[in-house]
């Protein structure tokens, strides 16, 4: 195994391990513990379910450092390629989400915290600390929304170095960057049509699993010292 496929399926493989402890918070947590539009019935979840909760709040954590990892993985390994676009590839996919993930983690602190209560928090009444909880998650979603315009826009420099780079599938390439489009289709649903997030995001998936693709080549083959045609 050469150099630069070790280099390749080391990232590949951080990849495959930020998304899926990412999925945890994202996709678990809240088909588990969100109840949509009822506070009480969610602020009842996290009193219910507290380390379950605690535990998505960590995943999160641990996915933001670990996403890091990925970004700056693929730089070392795509940076002779193209050092300016791997460079704008670590700005968009790593100096901007990371701190909004951080920021997410702080949110989900204050729900838990509203809550369960006590403390001094014991002075407020019930139903404004559960509404207030509820808040919090919610700036949590709206913040994910904003975060996946990096989540997109990253992919137009990574998706660009593939392309070019000679020793990965140029169609993986072209994928990532069509992914692009479907992240940034998302979080625009989420804002201006929050109805339809759900179907947007079933239509713009043909896109988005171009990532997992990636992953899974990163990890399966590597890189080939030889061009490859696609």
């Amino acid at each position: 195994m050469t150099a630069r496929s070790r280099q390749a399926r080391v990232a590949g493989a951080l990849y495959l391990l930020a998304s899926a402890v990412g999925v945890v918070r994202l996709l678990y947590i809240p088909t588990k513990l969100i109840v949509g539009g009822d506070a009480a019935a969610t602020a009842a979840n996290l009193r219910a379910h507290e380390a379950l909760f605690r535990w998505g709040l960590a995943t999160q954590l641990a996915g933001a450092v670990l996403w890091l990892l990925v970004v700056l993985a693929l730089y070392r390994l795509l940076k002779d390629v193209d050092e300016r676009l791997a460079k704008l590839m670590v700005v968009l996919g790593a100096l901007i989400p990371v701190p909004l993930f951080f920021m997410n983690a702080v949110n989900d602190g204050a729900a838990l915290l509203l809550a369960v209560g006590g403390g001094a928090l014991g002075g407020i009444d019930a139903a404004q600390r559960e509404a207030l909880a509820y808040l919090f998650l919610r700036l949590h979603h709206l913040g994910d929304l904003a975060n996946e315009i990096f989540w997109g826009l990253w992919l137009l420099p990574f998706g660009r170095l593939v392309v070019r780079s000679q020793f990965l599938p140029r169609v993986l390439g072209w994928w990532l960057m069509a992914a692009c489009f479907g992240w940034l289709a998302m979080s625009f649903a989420g804002f201006v049509f929050p109805g339809s997030e759900a179907t947007v995001a079933n239509w713009a998936q043909p896109a988005t699993i171009g990532e997992l693709v990636m992953m899974l080549w990163l990890v399966a083959v590597g890189a080939r010292e030889r061009a490859i045609s696609g």
